[in-house]
């Protein structure tokens, strides 16, 4: 076991810079989690607590383990668009009667829990991370269905959500709903297609077309109760298994079905030795500085994170702009791949290669950490085949079957987004840090690249070139890139699932790994052809 020794200056003007800087950016978080928070505003609030009824999170709160965690997924999800932030769901993992579980829960108080096409995204990533990680399903459902005016945007891909539940079930993977409220139309088939379903008495509305829609189809008059309430479908439909008297009793019935499925994981237990790291978590606040074109050691950031701070280096003397190694996590292993200096050159692209083969043959997830602006350009090293060794890297990570997850502390950029595991690569989860940025590349080098064809363009047709205008372009090129490479941004569209503070590294890193050990963790055993 080696022990990392720290260097970092707690005490010195760039640490207080860096941890400034991030707690500002934390603060900016705190204002947009707590709109997510409010769902619909005080009176929707307020006119819902008046029906007597729960909110989404409260719900949750009841349904889970008393005293337990519940990771929060996509929160921000709708940030930056027409629709409000959090989308009007709420999605996470927690642990129901010792065990964990995938939750969904619509918020009725935004716009009656009607999905849009970003409540639409988030729950489709609750239902991919469920089947791939073998988490129970429980939704806690109280929705009009597809919000109308976006109708467009939600009907067509919607139909996953019903598949969804089905190839959950056909997994083996349970799924309960529980209904509070309206589950019509489309929304109907969520409890039909769930293994286990729960209505509340005087409250549940299951029905393929209301009263309203029914009379002008068919002419026939009827009410809410004989055409979809939960006594009805208790007792002549068959639709509900169970009946409660209320939410609570509800929430207590799901929580004994959960208990009744002997839900068992697949994959090894964790070490019971996890002592925490040596080092400071608060710590984590100022290491990564505010202006991301300076380097910083991520030894620092594993140092704080995994546990007795142990981490045994693998070839730490070769391609040294990327630290590879292993680690344990609350006492489950991990393999790490780090981003040191930035740039993946030949040598780190080969050597974290071997490493993803050396993680995949003994079925070790693999953790990356993120700050990276790519891979190398110039002549040099075209030469020197950093396209095909660049490859290889994304080859390996592409191909690798064991569990990965990211988390962006820095710059992720161009394809070393890619090679580093970004979303098109299905981690089994990505997190960011309110520090990270990722695109294509830098707003200064992607300005500097239009520039330079616009130049090379005017100078081809034998045209004089605006300087003013250059400067303008740039100036708003550089300014668009960079609010579009923000954390916050990029959240709110689901290319990651969440933004986490710097000090829940750890404790989110360890909710992770419990619950991709609810699945077997095998690695691939073999890969397709490497350029040499």
């Amino acid at each position: 076991m080696t022990v990392l020794a720290s260097a970092l200056d707690a005490g010195s003007p760039d640490f207080a810079a860096n941890r400034d800087a991030m707690l500002g950016r934390l603060a900016e978080l705190d204002a947009e989690h707590a709109k997510a928070v409010g769902g619909g505003g005080p009176t929707y609030v307020e006119r819902h607590r008046g029906r007597g009824k729960l909110l989404a999170r409260e719900r949750i709160e009841l349904l889970l383990d008393p005293d337990s965690p519940f990771l929060e997924l996509s929160p921000l999800a709708a940030w930056g668009s027409e629709y409000p932030v959090g989308a009007g769901t709420v999605t996470g993992i927690g642990v129901i009667e010792g065990t964990e579980c995938m939750v969904t829960a619509n918020d009725p108080t935004v716009r009656g829990g009607a999905s849009n096409p970003w409540t639409l995204r988030k729950a489709l990533r609750a239902n991919e991370i469920a089947l791939r990680n073998r988490l129970p399903l429980v939704n806690l459902v109280e929705s009009g269905g597809a919000d109308l005016p976006s109708q467009k945007e939600v009907f067509i891909p919607g139909g996953a959500l019903f598949r969804d539940l089905t190839r959950l079930s056909a997994a083996g993977i349970p799924t309960v709903s529980v209904v509070f409220g309206n589950s019509t139309a489309g929304g109907a088939y969520v409890p039909g297609m769930s293994d286990h379903v729960v209505m509340v008495k005087e409250r549940s509305k299951v029905f393929l077309g209301g009263p309203p829609l029914v009379k002008m189809a068919t002419g026939e008059e009827s009410d809410d109760e004989s055409l979809g309430g939960a006594e009805m479908h208790a007792r002549t439909s068959g639709l509900a298994d169970h009946l409660a008297v209320d939410e609570p009793d509800a929430l207590r019935l799901a929580r004994r079905i959960v208990a009744r499925l002997r839900w068992d994981k697949r994959g090894p237990a964790p070490s019971p030795y996890a002592p925490p790291p040596r080092y400071d978590q608060e710590e984590l606040l100022g290491i990564v500085p505010g202006d991301l074109k300076v380097p910083f050691d991520p030894r620092e950031v594993i140092a704080r994170v995994v546990d007795d701070s142990a981490f045994d280096e693998f070839k730490p003397l070769y391609g040294t702009s990327l630290a590879t190694g292993w680690a344990n996590v609350h006492g489950y292993p991990v393999g790490i791949l780090a981003n040191a200096q930035g740039v993946l050159f030949s040598a780190e692209s080969q050597k974290a290669t071997q490493f993803i083969q050396l993680a995949n043959q003994r079925d070790i997830p693999l953790l990356f950490l993120h700050n990276t602006t790519g891979y190398m350009v110039g002549r040099e090293y075209e030469q020197g085949g950093i396209i095909k060794h660049g490859a290889m890297m994304i080859n390996a990570v592409s191909n690798s079957r064991v569990p990965h997850i990211s988390v962006l502390m820095g710059a992720s950029y161009g394809a070393g987004h890619y090679g580093m595991c970004g979303r098109a690569y299905d981690p089994r989860f990505l997190f960011s840090w309110p520090s990270a940025k990722a695109a294509v590349m830098g707003p200064q080098q992607l300005a500097g690249v239009l520039s330079i064809v616009a130049r090379q363009s005017a100078a081809a047709k034998g045209q004089p070139y605006d300087e003013d205008t250059d400067a303008a372009v740039r100036a708003m090129v550089e300014q668009q890139i960079e609010s579009e490479s923000l954390p916050m941004f990029l959240s709110g569209r689901l290319y990651d699932d969440g933004v986490i503070d710097p000090r829940d590294t750890r404790t989110v890193l360890g909710l992770c790994l419990s619950a991709v050990h609810s699945a077997p963790v095998e690695g691939a055993r073999g890969y397709g052809v490497y350029r040499m």
